[in-house]
């Protein structure tokens, strides 16, 4: 199962039918990405259901519907056991952006963090997910494909934040501020906290 996030709407991409009579559910293969975006857009539907009968197909049909972009971003903690935020646009998140060509996931993501925060000395580790996200660019929609990286550093100077793109802010926070945070910020960064389980993680680590 996978969601893909549109604004605060989501899709659901599985290949168990949901048990409730009333969820909006439709086939993955046959349904085109005009008539889900008419459906989020004009309708009530918070949730809606994409079914199609093999698991490991549910991402590769949604991409073929849509143009895909590549990102690749940081969960970066350092020696006080805080994570790395940034704020864009009224809204908490973590750095990221979009992978070059010739690029490995991985130096994109550390490329991303170091020009969005400003920190130094990282040390890239595991995947820590992948996230979803339907935007709009250039009058065009997108599939926003992110790879997020769990990130270590022992970097204590000083954060700058890109704000060529937009970026006002960028913060360490502790478990305390970071649940703080995860109740203004973006569905996909909730997603990927509820997935990894990082605010336990970061509580215990104290």
């Amino acid at each position: 199962m996978y969601k893909v996030f549109v604004n605060h709407k989501e899709i659901i991409l599985t290949a168990i039918k949901p048990k409730s009579a009333k969820a909006k559910v439709l086939s993955l293969e046959v349904t085109s990405f005009e008539k889900i975006r008419r459906i989020l857009k004009r309708t009530k539907v918070k949730t809606l259901y994409l079914i199609h009968h093999d698991p490991e197909n549910l991402i590769p049909i949604f991409k073929q519907k849509l143009p895909v972009t590549t990102a690749g971003g940081g969960v970066v903690r350092n020696s006080k056991n805080e994570l790395l935020f940034i704020y864009r646009k009224k809204k908490w998140d973590l750095p990221k952006g979009k992978i070059e060509k010739k690029e490995s996931l991985e130096s994109g993501a550390k490329r991303e963090v170091k020009e969005e925060t400003g920190v130094k000395k990282l040390g890239v580790g595991a995947l820590a997910g992948k996230t979803y996200h339907i935007f709009k660019r250039s009058n065009r929609y997108q599939l926003k494909e992110t790879y997020w990286f769990f990130m270590k550093t022992e970097y204590a100077g000083k954060l700058v934040p890109e704000t060529k793109e937009g970026i006002t802010k960028a913060v360490w926070k502790g478990p305390k501020k970071t649940k703080k945070a995860l109740q203004k910020t973006y569905p996909n960064i909730a997603h990927l906290f509820d997935k990894t389980g990082l605010l336990k993680t970061l509580s215990e680590g104290e």
